[in-house]
């Protein structure tokens, strides 16, 4: 857990719940939680000025509609916040639970993902962005093999309904955890 998280989870565990938390965090604090779970600055400005939220629901909404106006620029920002699929961060739990998918892959597996990994950065100048969570080391090797034939368009919005899923993922992580123990 990594330390703006740990300010919003907090240590006691008659601290409030996690959407509490994180509605009345201060904003600096919050802002450090919300770049965790996305790195687009414009993304994390938008939900922080929304605050508070009555449900999950409503965070994970506005997120949604965050997501869906991300610039080229934006998205780029947000993109370069995440590793390369087989190569998670290292000393990042989040990615490495993300990908786990890749952890017990064949080495010639790993070997065909960066291979396929640099080719699609070649063409479309970004990492391969896809929500591992749940998904096979072989399903994330077909899916960069399909992707890598898509129109610069076509893919750019295949990585903002990516990025949505994941930033649906963490938020719901960050917002519902229990306070740590």
């Amino acid at each position: 857990m990594t330390s703006s998280t740990q300010r919003l989870s907090g240590d006691n565990p008659e601290s409030p719940t996690g959407l509490t938390r994180f509605n009345t965090s201060a904003d600096g604090d919050a802002l450090a939680a919300l770049r965790e779970v996305c790195a687009s600055s414009a993304w994390g400005s938008k939900l922080l000025a929304q605050r508070p939220y009555a449900t999950t629901e409503a965070l994970l909404l506005a997120s949604d509609a965050a997501t869906a106006e991300l610039t080229a620029r934006d998205l780029a920002e947000a993109m370069a916040g995440h590793p390369p699929i087989g190569r998670p961060k290292p000393g990042d739990p989040t990615s490495s639970r993300e990908q786990s998918g890749m952890a017990g892959a064949s080495e010639d597996l790993k070997a065909e993902m960066l291979e396929l990994n640099l080719a699609y950065q070649e063409k479309f100048g970004h990492v391969f962005l896809i929500c591992a969570t749940g998904r096979t080391g072989e399903q994330m090797r077909d899916a960069v093999r399909t992707r890598i034939g898509n129109s610069p368009e076509r893919e750019r919005e295949i990585v903002r309904t990516e990025l949505g899923k994941i930033n649906r993922i963490r938020l719901t992580r960050l917002v519902e955890e229990e306070s740590a123990a």
